[in-house]
């Protein structure tokens, strides 16, 4: 028997009447990569154009005014709209109308100092004090209270300010408006932030580090201060940065309790005087020191938790290895 030869299927014939080349599907893949780099926005993975020019236009909104109210705060003259020189008249240069020697700016500096200063040092041990407890706590009970703990960030603020003038002014009379009825109503907004914060640092960690501790021999009071308390620096600091950060700028509870000139912050200062149509440069350095200090505040915290958590994961073995040297 002979063998047949099967024919060989030849490749469609090209327009024309010639035979296609091999490397057609080879260049429709390069040509349609051509287009797509003609056509970025095409390319779902190439460079997010839109998106960054996005992003840039909103840094650009937000930032510009800021830039031109601080630039201005530097101006030798009394205009908002026309440079006349670069001066620290308005901080300290002016006898009168300057920060430092304007009566009312000053008093709103030192005001705002020590609000945020009070507030700080009374809400985060206050709040930590609250997270352990409900952490620790079981039953009904604390998750009401834990609901309650969210309370500042569903009330709107203005309700809430208006609630505590009537306390101070018809509730609580002997405490009148001024210094502490404004750290008792930024005390009891703010708390909720290191409450929280450190519950939530709480439920990461776990209790087998306290577990290890208290078999190790540690009672109660070691375990909290060589052994929960480390672990829950970072959380502590990050907490105190935010209500710090969150007083400098706050206006709504301020503004309500507070009773004169004197115990009034710079947010109030800066509202009601521009509100009033006398505003200049020296509202922009006012404005401006209230920028530079949250933005302190920011660089200190961040630095502050980088700090806290570079040896975290060994932070709580050697809390451990330091209680079973002691027992």
């Amino acid at each position: 028997m002979t063998a047949t030869n099967a024919p060989v299927p030849e490749a469609p014939d090209a327009p024309g009447g010639t035979t296609a080349p091999a490397s057609a599907p080879a260049r429709d893949g390069t040509q349609a990569a051509a287009r797509r780099r003609r056509l970025p926005w095409r390319n779902p993975w190439g460079h997010p154009w839109f998106l960054e020019g996005f992003t840039w236009l909103y840094l650009i909104w937000s930032l510009v005014p800021i830039a031109i109210a601080v630039l201005f705060s530097f101006n030798n003259g009394r205009s908002q709209s026309t440079w006349q020189g670069f001066s620290w008249r308005w901080y300290f240069g002016d006898p009168v109308n300057s920060v430092l020697h304007n009566p009312q700016l000053h008093a709103a500096v030192i005001q705002t100092v020590r609000l945020s200063v009070l507030t700080t040092l009374i809400a985060v041990p206050l709040g930590v004090a609250f997270a352990i407890g409900i952490n620790r706590w079981r039953g009904p009970v604390p998750a009401t209270a834990n609901f309650l703990m969210i309370l500042s960030y569903v009330i709107p603020e203005l309700i809430f300010g208006v609630s505590m003038f009537f306390v101070f002014t018809t509730l609580f009379s002997t405490v009148h408006l001024g210094t502490t009825a404004e750290v008792l109503g930024l005390v009891t907004w703010n708390v909720s932030w290191p409450a929280i914060v450190v519950q939530a640092r709480l439920v990461t960690l776990g209790s087998h580090y306290e577990e290890a501790a208290a078999d190790l021999g540690a009672n109660q009071f070691q375990v909290i201060r060589r052994v929960l308390l480390p672990l829950l620096a970072p959380a502590i600091f990050a907490s105190a940065v935010l209500v710090f950060s969150g007083v400098i700028d706050d206006f709504v509870i301020v503004d309500l309790l507070s009773s004169s000139a004197g115990n009034t912050p710079m947010s109030v200062v800066i509202y009601s005087t521009q509100h009033g149509g006398n505003g200049g440069p020296a509202l922009n350095a006012l404005g401006t020191i209230m920028l530079a200090m949250s933005l302190i505040i920011v660089v200190i915290g961040y630095i502050g938790y980088r700090v806290l958590t570079r040896g975290e994961r060994g932070g709580g073995l050697a809390a451990l290895t330091a209680i079973s040297g002691e027992n």
